[in-house]
């Protein structure tokens, strides 16, 4: 058995993106980042939260960005050897993101948004393959914040999970009739970067830890 310290974080999983090797654990003192929004709003102090990189199979832990009042760390994602992660300073109004090389495991500020860049950060996410921000309010818009600006509409049982080229990739669920009549299914929606459907595909799409995309049909 491996023993290692997170220091409270008792739960981690893989860096999305691509790789087998990176996992992550956060601590959520105050929820996710919209909640620890919501606590900045109404006028008391963001705590902070922690977040450790572990790489596997050695299990060697990495702390890359120090815990801070008032600044909140999201999930990472994987993209070429690198380690993107999203952190937001809100008593000094920005969005910022790191990149934590894999091999060096240096840390640099690679971007930095003004928070007033977005409504709020509700949903906002860091993509990768192309490294994006994105963001689905709860006004029922998706929006790319960076590194374009797009936005449009979209339907509210809809989440975004994927970017090939000029193709969007949504997942959408459905549910209908109750008790024993009930059923649930869901489905992949391709839009264009405009929002216009293109496409639509039984089942749902699953990204694999070596990057391979897999399509679950859906089909009996």
């Amino acid at each position: 058995m491996k023993t290692i310290n997170t220091h409270g974080i008792t739960y981690i999983e893989p860096v999305s993106g691509g790789t087998p090797e990176w996992y992550y654990g956060i601590s959520y003192e105050h929820g996710d980042l919209y909640e620890a929004e919501e606590v900045f709003r109404s006028g008391e102090p963001v705590r902070g939260n922690s977040l450790c990189l572990i790489h596997y199979p050695g299990g060697e832990i990495f702390w890359p960005i120090p815990k801070e009042t008032g600044m909140y760390t999201e999930k990472p994602v994987y993209l070429e050897e690198k380690i993107y992660l999203l952190n937001v300073d809100f008593p000094h109004g920005w969005i910022r993101i790191f990149c934590f090389g894999c091999k060096s495991h240096e840390v640099a500020l690679f971007q930095e948004l003004p928070l007033s860049s977005v409504k709020n950060c509700y949903n906002l996410q860091l993509h990768s393959s192309p490294l994006s921000l994105t963001r689905q309010g709860e006004e029922d818009m998706f929006e790319i914040i960076w590194p374009e600006r797009i936005s449009f509409p979209m339907d509210p049982h809809e989440s975004f999970f994927l970017r090939d080229g000029e193709r969007l990739y949504f997942s959408k669920w459905y549910e209908e009739g109750e008790g024993p009549e009930y059923r649930y299914w869901e489905e992949t929606v391709i839009r264009d970067l405009g929002g216009n459907l293109l496409e639509t595909m039984p089942g749902n799409l699953q990204v694999m830890p070596n990057g391979e995309v897999w399509y679950l049909t859906g089909l009996d």
